[in-house]
């Protein structure tokens, strides 16, 4: 556990930078088979083809370890769940939507927000996994737990958005909420995977 710890200094620099430029993989052995690791470990998801694109940059931080992947996929998922989130509020600023999709936007705010400190508390939770066996199971019961919520409040997100007028607003909104819901997803069935293969019963 002491190893998975040091890939929290790489997670604190998603919540600080853009989450879309994810940085080039570095080439040579070691990486190519970190890269390969993860291609194997994202065909357990539901988007097995954005999991490897949105992960593959962090090769040379994942390395073979999946209690890594895990808590990268989390950092990632966090990421862009911000960066929803201040782009929703900026939009609900900027914009004069009518009635109905100025409500939808409130909640797409509230329950991304909702998200975001949920996947926080994923991240504080990781941080500070300790001992094995049950104790491990239960702490990482916590990331599930909250990881699951997380998705839950992004997918109602777009619920709101049903029977509005603007269609131009609710395709943007709704694109983007899915594209954060996706990767999510991914995140839960690593930390799920995680959970499965290395945490004891």
């Amino acid at each position: 556990m002491r190893a998975l710890r040091s890939i929290f200094l790489t997670i604190a620099l998603f919540l600080t930078t853009s989450a879309a430029a994810d940085p080039a993989p570095a080439p040579g052995p070691a990486e190519e088979n970190a890269a390969e690791f993860i291609r194997t470990n994202c065909e357990s998801t539901q988007y097995p083809k954005l999991c490897y694109q949105s992960l593959n940059g962090y090769a040379n931080v994942v390395q073979q370890d999946p209690g890594r992947l895990a808590a990268v996929a989390i950092g990632v998922s966090l990421a862009r769940a911000t960066m929803m989130s201040v782009y929703v509020a900026n939009l609900s600023r900027q914009a004069e939507p009518e009635p109905r999709a100025a409500s939808a936007l409130r909640d797409c705010f509230s329950l991304f927000r909702d998200a975001v400190g949920q996947m926080r508390g994923s991240v504080k939770q990781m941080r500070q996994l300790v001992g094995g066996g049950e104790e491990l199971r239960f702490q990482m019961s916590n990331v599930q737990t909250w990881m699951s919520a997380a998705l839950t409040n992004e997918d109602t997100c777009t619920d709101g958005f049903e029977g509005i007028a603007d269609a131009a607003l609710k395709a943007d909104v709704c694109d983007r909420a899915v594209d954060v819901k996706e990767v999510t997803s991914n995140a839960l069935a690593l930390v799920n995977r995680f959970v499965d293969k290395v945490v004891v019963p």
